[in-house]
């Protein structure tokens, strides 16, 4: 079995310091709390996931200290990514289910 996630990613500056991340992840988890549903996103800050991953749009550079959030549900990446802006977006497959 392959899993696919996506997820988006930025300075640790940017998704800790400047964003409301925090928030914005503690709501998505209440309202997942509240329709049953998994929890099926992570944060992870230096993710090792780089290296395979594939990013929409061009080339990017990443900084070197880099966060990011991943998620099975590709919809909810979108929405990030519209609802915080200045981050790549892309995707990665992994035969393991992520554990974080």
């Amino acid at each position: 079995m392959s899993y696919n996630y996506h997820f988006v990613i930025a300075s640790q500056d940017f998704l800790v310091k400047e964003e409301p991340m925090e928030e914005i992840l503690r709501e998505r988890q209440n309202y997942y709390k509240s329709i049953s549903k998994e929890i099926d996103f992570w944060f992870t800050l230096n993710p090792n996931f780089i290296d395979r991953a594939t990013f929409d749009g061009n080339y990017i550079k990443l900084p070197k200290e880099c966060a990011a959030i991943i998620s099975l549900d590709k919809q909810f990446i979108q929405w990030l990514k519209l609802r915080i802006g200045f981050v790549a977006v892309g995707t990665f497959q992994s035969s393991t289910l992520i554990n974080y």
